[in-house]
């Protein structure tokens, strides 16, 4: 994968499936809480509050780039690794979410769907604000895995997602979770 293009591609491919998977769900269904304390709602809430935050800092750190003054100007230590290996190389087993993107459990799971949704037209802005920059070059500091570039920090989107889907559907086939 090596345009921005596929990577938004690839984001929101990720952010439709769990989408779908989950757009039909009952209330209760929505906010059954399994052993890891999340419910359907609070997994979607963060996915929101995450690409929210995610995209703004490619938008910043392109801003930086142009100003002449970076996000991060030190060294890009993951340069040219795929996400997974920057993951597994900076992450534990067990990651807490960053306090700004902490779910609240406010509004409904259709209502921080169609904000999911509503995330797109932003991210398809990304390609026109890195006109003219090296993606590579736009660097900031993820809090878990220290300096991204935007070719990464698309690539932890789609990353991101699959993997709170895969906690969103051990979660549906967690004891208790209801039948409606």
């Amino acid at each position: 994968m090596n345009s921005i293009l596929e990577r938004i591609a690839a984001a929101d491919a990720a952010r439709r499936r769990i989408i779908n998977a989950n757009r039909g769900l009952s209330p209760a269904q929505a906010a059954f809480k399994g052993p890891g304390g999340w419910s359907v709602q609070a997994h979607i809430e963060h996915l929101v509050l995450s690409e929210q935050r995610g995209v703004q800092r490619i938008w910043l750190a392109a801003e930086g780039l142009r100003r002449g003054v970076p996000l991060h100007a030190g060294e890009a230590v993951h340069r040219g690794l795929p996400i997974e290996e920057v993951i597994a190389k900076t992450w534990k087993p067990k990651e807490k979410a960053m306090v700004e993107t902490d779910p609240v459990g406010e509004g409904p799971l259709s209502y921080w769907i169609a904000r999911y949704e509503a995330c797109q037209p932003t991210l398809e802005q990304v390609p026109r604000v890195l006109s003219g920059l090296d993606p590579a070059q736009a660097l900031d500091l993820h809090y878990l895995s220290g300096p991204l570039d935007a070719y990464q920090r698309l690539e932890f989107l789609r990353f991101h997602t699959d993997r709170h889907y895969d906690q969103v559907e051990r979660l549906k086939q967690a004891e208790g979770f209801p039948v409606r």
